[in-house]
């Protein structure tokens, strides 16, 4: 499936290919487009659109971020995740930063790497190891308390 959001990606938008690439649909492809021509590119490509105004999936009125829309959606139920989520959350929207020590540091390692990556394409497989680590940490993380 194509999946389009907008360009210059940073938090929400890097972290759902991530997870859509890891728990929604393997064979996921992105497109990375303008902000005025999310909605159009998905109608054209016949794709879902994320993170976006008008998107398929995108902040809920609830103060989700799409991270966790999309985790409520397909009812991913992984403790890990869960976490995950949390942290995406908290460094996806400005006044929630503080919601987990990670948040803040997740937020600058996002803007980093759009900083030094040529293009969202690039910036999205540099990054995608990032949430790699955040996962097996949370995994661990949750199988220790599990375990108490």
């Amino acid at each position: 499936m194509k999946w389009v959001t907008r360009e210059k990606a940073k938090v929400d938008r890097i972290a759902c290919p991530w997870l859509i690439t890891n728990f929604i649909d393997k064979e996921a492809e992105f497109i990375f487009v303008p902000p005025d021509q999310v909605l159009s590119v998905a109608k054209k490509e016949n794709a879902l659109s994320f993170d976006a105004p008008g998107a398929k999936f995108t902040h809920s009125g609830e103060g989700k971020c799409t991270f966790e829309v999309l985790v409520d959606h397909y009812k991913i139920k992984d403790k890990a995740i869960q976490e995950l989520a949390k942290v995406v959350h908290g460094a996806d929207v400005p006044e929630d930063i503080d919601v987990t020590p990670e948040s803040a540091g997740l937020r600058t390692i996002a803007d980093g790497f759009r900083l030094i990556s040529k293009d969202d394409e690039e910036n999205m497989q540099k990054q995608f190891a990032v949430y790699d680590a955040f996962y097996a940490y949370f995994k661990q993380d949750v199988s220790k308390k599990l375990m108490r």
